[in-house]
């Protein structure tokens, strides 16, 4: 369904017309506003005036994660702190959070964008939604929320955790949307089979799931598991948070970017130029509406690339493809670049492993070992010695011939990988680099 028609279907000139015109406001106020950009747009020698096309937003400086933190925590605000009603950040991993805020009409838009995303991913004014995502600081939980209400959705605010409980709700309250991560989707799925129960009885007709790169393979686990159809949402709390993106349910080819609010480019990360349609690299997003926190060209180490082409379900947006990991997730073993995600497709191809797994990088005598701890199934595991030898076999063979790095590979038991209620930790790397 599409919840916006006026916008989503937008021929690509008035598009593009409407982007122009709010990325040339948005570069004045800035400029005008925020002490960051008027330094980096003096020192790059560019006044708001010198934007006369869209081809003009590759003379603006990109901004990076570095700079936020520089001018944490609201060095980066475009508004007085009494015009913010709302502020989240990241969840800090490394070096102190991102900071974002929202001004009351920024919240009205992020909950508008919301409503598309889950209209698109099959819901509607009669679903109950299921909403897994972790409540607070973290974007995620209420970006949806105020999304389902402004559809007019019922929503439960479960947040993470607890999951006993949560299977426990799903079957009695009778939902028909699930929205979590992937890999928190398949721990529901592995808890309600302890639990005696299979959701092929529950009620579930779709699941938006997001936050962490995850593969077709993982994608047909869900489906395969939790009986429902599963689709790909996009954002990050430095653009606005879920809601910049999001496949349809109807073609499940790629991400709907909701470009009256965003203008997305894509850049080959070492050169810093923008790459044509079609072409893989680093994205790069520039909010054009945002009151409170608006940011150009942000660098969001997210690999991509982009599709202009018009969808099958009516909409004219540019698609986004997949998410395949992040430059800075991404390991370099002996010179190959290696991403989770893509060691994730090799094992989903393979029968009896399990879609936990855990890549753990150790330096030894100068050089990268890189070890794959793969949960495998308890028929599997139960299995005798010489079984277990041909998949660990057949996995680091699979492994080498797709990526073209050696590997070793550790089955463990069934539910030995810790479960994460939200982003799933797929690496650990113990090199001191």
């Amino acid at each position: 369904m599409i919840h916006n028609m006026e916008f989503e279907t937008l021929p690509r000139e008035a598009l593009e017309a409407i982007q122009l015109r709010r990325l040339r406001a948005t570069v004045e106020r800035v400029n005008a506003t925020v002490p960051f950009y008027r330094e980096k747009f003096r020192q790059a020698g560019i006044v708001p005036a010198d934007i006369k096309s869209l081809k003009d937003l590759q003379r603006l400086p990109f901004t990076t994660k570095a700079d936020l933190r520089d001018n944490y925590p609201f060095g980066m605000f475009a508004v007085p702190m009494d015009n913010v009603v709302r502020i989240h950040a990241s969840s800090g991993t490394t070096g102190k959070p991102t900071v974002v805020g929202y001004t009351a009409r920024d919240i009205e838009m992020w909950a508008e964008l919301m409503a598309r995303s889950l209209a698109a991913g099959g819901a509607s004014r009669g679903d109950i939604i299921h909403n897994a995502y972790g409540y607070g600081l973290f974007t995620g939980g209420l970006g949806v929320h105020y999304g389902a209400e402004r559809l007019g959705a019922s929503v439960i605010p479960i947040s993470g955790g607890n999951t006993k409980r949560q299977v426990m709700i799903m079957k009695d309250f009778g939902p028909t949307i699930l929205t979590c991560t992937p890999s928190y989707a398949l721990h529901l799925a592995e808890v309600a089979t302890e639990m005696g129960i299979d959701f092929k009885d529950l009620r579930f007709k779709s699941g938006v799931f997001g936050a962490e790169p995850w593969s077709e393979g993982m994608r047909e686990e869900i489906e395969r598991k939790l009986h429902l159809t599963a689709v790909d949402i996009y954002g990050l709390s430095e653009v606005i948070g879920p809601g910049v993106s999001i496949e349809c349910i109807e073609a499940k080819k790629g991400l709907h970017i909701f470009e009256d609010h965003f203008i997305a480019e894509v850049i080959n990360p070492e050169t810093e130029e923008v790459l044509p349609y079609g072409e893989t690299g680093e994205l790069v997003f520039t909010s054009i509406t945002k009151e409170a926190f608006p940011i150009i060209r942000y660098r969001t180490r997210d690999i991509t690339s982009l599709n202009p082409e018009p969808c099958v379900c009516g909409r004219t947006l540019m698609r986004m493809n997949r998410v395949s990991g992040r430059t800075d997730d991404m390991l370099i073993i002996r010179g190959v670049n290696v991403f989770p995600s893509q060691i994730e497709s090799v094992l989903m191809e393979i029968e009896g492993v399990e879609p936990h797994y855990q890549l753990v990088v150790d330096r030894v005598d100068n050089l990268d070992i890189l070890s794959v701890m793969v949960e495998v199934g308890e028929g599997t595991f139960s299995d005798e010695v010489r079984v277990l030898q041909d998949l660990e076999k057949k996995i680091t063979k699979n492994i080498k011939e797709y990526l073209g790095v050696s590997v070793k590979v550790k089955l463990v038991e069934p539910k030995t990988i810790a479960r994460s209620e939200g982003k799933a930790q797929r690496v650990i790397d113990n090199r001191k680099l």
